[in-house]
């Protein structure tokens, strides 16, 4: 059962799921609480029960959940198993791959690159890549026409690549998942049709990111790995993060589940789920490749959540950062301003904004930021309350009935509960 690429898109729906036995004899932390007796518990126990409740009961089999200020640790349990077989109780430092959580992480470095004067949001990328600068769209009559994104383009998912229709099919025969690096990569796309012109839709694509990666290895003179370990990796204490993990820590990599046709969780049909720690893609996926732990992944998130700094340490100016959380849509005149057909949330540089909490079945105010990973990893942060929640599972969706339910929603919600008074 091959995995197809077009299913790491973050907006999967979700699915029913009858709910098997459980087994809690691996939930770190306190002694479940009664649920009726939720608000006397403290955030530790609270969590503890949500874990065992919300994602270990419907079938999950680990799950490490995280909520911080950016002084202290409210909320650090492990859940469940780290194996299918739930043989390994899940470590605290499990490694786990964190697909498109790669996207925010890639971002922030263009724009620190950006503010140190490299280019300008609004240049079209072909200036800084002269291999795309030809890039063209087909229009109804077969014209073609030369249609070249901006950078900002390329971090808002507004750039036009195709994600549909006769473009896609080009797109596809360039095989650009089998790229050798990044640099290939852009070579390979400079031959694919966009599917739509840039700044008129959001269409939530990988190829913007890869593209960013390769602006970044030709902006620093580094390769992206090397400049995202040296540049935050390493000074913000992100040890296990990276694009693979060392032969001697690869038992700490959490196993792939996907759900089989017959509706049990099996290890999902990936090289990198077959051999945990190896690359994602033969190149260093700016989009998607990245594996990392909790502890890892909250220190990026904290340095975000205080404006740019951490531990005394500045890594982007105050005002990317408030770009970075502020929405793009409206304000480029898309027709469309949001992330899906839902409606309420926008998209910043690199980030989704949550608008109208309601309307998305949110808890909490409007302005909280985040995004997600396609297997099942999410992290949430709310800059007026100065929360910030990660939940990591190792979960790939399918859209059959029998899949396990998608976590997203009640996890933000829960974020929410416990920074209530």
């Amino acid at each position: 059962m091959k995995t197809s690429h077009r299913l790491f898109s973050y907006a999967i729906l979700s699915c029913a799921l009858a709910v098997p036995a459980l087994d809690t004899s691996a939930v770190a932390g306190p002694a479940p609480v009664d649920a009726t007796h939720q608000s006397a518990a403290t955030p530790t126990q609270q969590a503890t029960v949500w874990l065992r409740d919300t994602a270990l009961a419907p079938g999950y089999p680990g799950a490490r959940l995280l909520i911080a200020t950016p002084e202290r640790v409210l909320v650090d349990v492990s859940a469940g198993h780290r194996d299918l077989a739930r043989h390994e109780p899940l470590p605290a430092d499990a490694i786990y791959r964190i697909y498109s959580m790669t996207k925010p992480v890639v971002s922030a470095a263009v724009l620190r690159l950006l503010a140190e004067g490299h280019g300008d949001l609004d240049d079209p990328v072909g200036e800084h890549l002269p291999e795309l600068a030809g890039l063209y769209r087909v229009d109804d009559d077969g014209t073609h026409r030369t249609a070249v994104p901006t950078i900002r383009q390329l971090l808002t998912h507004t750039a036009g690549f195709a994600v549909e229709g006769p473009a896609l099919a080009r797109r596809e025969a360039a095989r650009l998942e089998d790229s050798r690096d990044l640099a290939d990569y852009v070579r390979r796309l400079a031959e694919v049709p966009l599917g739509s012109e840039p700044g008129t839709a959001f269409r939530y694509d990988s190829a913007a990111l890869d593209v960013l990666g390769r602006l970044v290895e030709v902006w620093s003179g580094q390769p992206l790995e090397r400049y995202l370990r040296s540049e935050f990796f390493e000074p913000l204490g992100m040890r296990d993060t990276g694009f693979s993990v060392p032969a001697r820590q690869r038992d700490r990599v959490v196993e792939l589940s996907t759900t089989g046709d017959d509706g049990h969780l099996v290890i999902a049909d990936e090289p990198h789920a077959r051999h945990p720690g190896i690359r994602l893609r033969p190149y260093p996926s700016a989009a998607g490749g990245l594996y990392s732990t909790a502890a890892d992944y909250l220190a990026f998130v904290r340095m975000l959540m205080n404006g740019g700094e951490h531990a005394g340490h500045r890594y982007l100016p105050r005002n990317m950062v408030e770009r970075m959380f502020s929405d793009q849509l409206a304000p480029m005149g898309l027709s469309d301003p949001h992330t899906d057909a839902t409606g309420g949330q926008g998209f910043g540089l690199g980030l989704a904004v949550l608008q109208d909490p309601a309307l998305r079945g949110r808890s909490g105010g409007p302005g909280q930021v985040g995004w997600s990973g396609a297997a099942s990893t999410y992290f949430v942060i709310d800059p007026h309350r100065r929360i910030a929640g990660i939940l990591l599972l190792q979960h790939l969706p399918r859209d059959v009935p029998a899949d396990l339910p998608r976590l997203a929603l009640p996890f933000y919600n829960f974020v929410q509960q416990v920074a209530a008074p």
